[in-house]
């Protein structure tokens, strides 16, 4: 096996779409925000299109699929009523993908960091992570209110780095939509993406530097792999 440098790597997650299969609860809360509007419920195939920018953005794009654009004052209190209806029934249904947890003691036996990089809220993402007992992965878990900027902003990322004791040159980004693919680019570090999530477009289009379809073949191997590839990259 490939021995570990003396500086440990670190493997950030996205959450919804890459650690958790979320949909179910998502989409619940989100038809429970909207029926105070009286709209037409979404489905799972509308998700795609709505996640990624946190309850704000998911509640705006909904309401205009629905043909009824929000003005901003109207916002507030529809957040009130997703947060309080999402966060009331963690974890719902929500799981982590198959391989996850495996993966993740595979990742920390061999000395990792873990952290976790989500446009959710920082609270919303903490609850969930606790309710499913997996916060003691993560050497930090980092929300889309957590700093002044959210992916695909690299600050995002660099500041989950920053938090986790991470060292840029020697980390990877994992996600499953275009936010995840991009900050890991703006930020310079190089990025997994997995197929089984939320993305509107096949994650192939957007240009990862690997793509894996189960947590099985996230491997220190392939990490390693990666950071010196792309280091050689970066250098030429």
């Amino acid at each position: 096996m490939t021995p570990v440098p003396a500086r440990p790597a670190l493997v950030v997650f996205d959450l919804d779409g890459t650690l958790l299969d979320t949909h179910m609860d998502l989409v619940e809360s989100l038809n429970h925000t909207i029926a105070a509007l009286d709209l037409e419920p979404v489905s799972y195939d509308d998700l795609t299109h709505l996640v990624g920018q946190g309850a704000r953005v998911m509640i705006e794009r909904a309401c205009r699929l629905r043909g009824h654009p929000l003005e901003s004052d109207a916002l507030p209190s529809l957040v009130e009523r997703f947060v309080a209806h999402y966060a009331g029934n963690m974890p719902g249904r929500t799981e982590p993908y198959p391989g996850l947890v495996a993966a993740m003691d595979r990742l920390k036996s061999r000395g990792y960091r873990l952290a976790v990089c989500t446009n959710k809220m920082e609270s919303l993402a903490l609850g969930l992570l606790g309710k499913l007992d997996l916060t003691r992965y993560f050497d930090a878990i980092t929300g889309g209110d957590s700093f002044e900027y959210r992916k695909p902003d690299a600050r995002h990322l660099t500041g989950t780095i920053e938090r986790a004791g991470g060292d840029i040159t020697r980390t990877v980004m994992i996600g499953d939509s275009v936010n995840d693919i991009a900050v890991a680019r703006n930020a310079g570090v190089p990025s997994i993406a997995v197929p089984f999530g939320y993305s509107d477009v096949p994650v192939n289009t957007l240009d990862p530097d690997h793509i894996i379809t189960h947590f099985d073949e996230l491997t220190t191997e392939l990490v390693e792999r990666l950071i010196r590839d792309f280091a050689e990259k970066v250098a030429v």
